[in-house]
């Protein structure tokens, strides 16, 4: 997963960070129509985490990292998302300049730019109780989410933007 952090306004060095977020397409599966990052799997080609993420995100989004200015900084706390299967190695990574993207119709419904200090701690968090159906059965759910335009981001990309959010504090 590639969290790419972009000014919200270019040439201005006062200005606030924004994070890009993207809702993906609604396919039926686990992930299906969620906020996330770009991000997927990793091919034998990609030499590690932070290309994997680069390539998923310019294939996703468009991004064109040489235009933009992006810098991969770091990277955060790799972990599993069991209903999944995933192993997840989130790649923060830096922009000079707010890139200019396209979403891949197949895999990205909308692409969403959130300013980071909606994920600082004391952020307001919205807690959800809801029923999940599974093949197996259906069972209740609670959790934390944030709200950003609209848009319920919770589980692993909540997750991941706590993290990041405890990190900048």
């Amino acid at each position: 997963m590639l969290l790419l952090v972009a000014p919200s306004v270019d040439g201005d060095p006062d200005a606030e960070a924004d994070i890009l977020l993207i809702r993906r397409v609604d396919r039926g599966g686990h992930h299906s129509g969620q906020m996330a990052f770009p991000g997927g799997r990793a091919e034998p080609e990609d030499g590690g985490a932070a290309m994997t993420a680069l390539r998923e995100a310019t294939e996703e989004v468009g991004l064109d990292r040489e235009a933009a200015g992006v810098r991969v900084i770091g990277v955060l706390e790799e972990f599993w998302i069991p209903v999944s299967g995933y192993r997840v190695t989130p790649i923060l990574a830096i922009a000079d300049r707010r890139p200019a993207l396209a979403a891949a119709e197949a895999e990205v419904a909308e692409l969403l730019w959130a300013p980071l200090d909606a994920f600082l701690p004391g952020a307001p968090i919205e807690i959800v109780e809801t029923t999940v159906k599974m093949p197996s059965g259906s069972f209740p759910l609670r959790f934390g989410a944030y709200l950003i335009d609209g848009h319920r981001v919770w589980g692993a990309t909540a997750r991941i933007l706590g993290q990041l959010g405890a990190l900048l504090a």
